[in-house]
């Protein structure tokens, strides 16, 4: 069983920065991949970022602001945000993907959610 706990959201002008925090724990698995996932309301749940294995992939809408980074065990993810906009608003999820295959972007491959943590960004 894997389980997964956010942590670091709240509320944040625009234009500044706030980390958020995924704990991970986790039976030993040989690999896997976390992914930061976020629903604004009134929209579909989409892609942030995700690392596997030490390498990271973006959101389009994320690419350049925010960064994701791991612990040499990626237990504990991180997900650096800056230059914040208020369209970043949204609960955002952590989730794990276990597996030999892997698809880091895909959200229906992700077994594993946190409970989600809240960011706003206020204009």
């Amino acid at each position: 069983q894997v389980q997964l706990v956010e942590s670091g959201g709240g509320l944040v002008q625009a234009g500044g920065s706030l980390r958020l925090s995924c704990v991970v724990s986790r039976r030993t698995f040989s690999s896997s991949t976390t992914g930061w996932f976020r629903q604004a309301p009134g929209k579909e749940r989409e892609f942030v970022a995700a690392i596997d294995d030490g390498s990271t992939y973006y959101g389009e809408s994320v690419q350049g602001r925010f960064t994701i980074s791991g612990d040499n065990a990626e237990t504990t993810v991180s997900l650096h945000m800056s230059s914040l906009k208020p369209e970043d608003t949204a609960v955002y999820y952590c989730a794990a993907q276990t597996g030999s295959v892997r698809t880091p972007t895909n959200q229906r491959k992700y077994h594993y959610w946190g409970q989600g943590t809240q960011v706003t960004v206020s204009s």
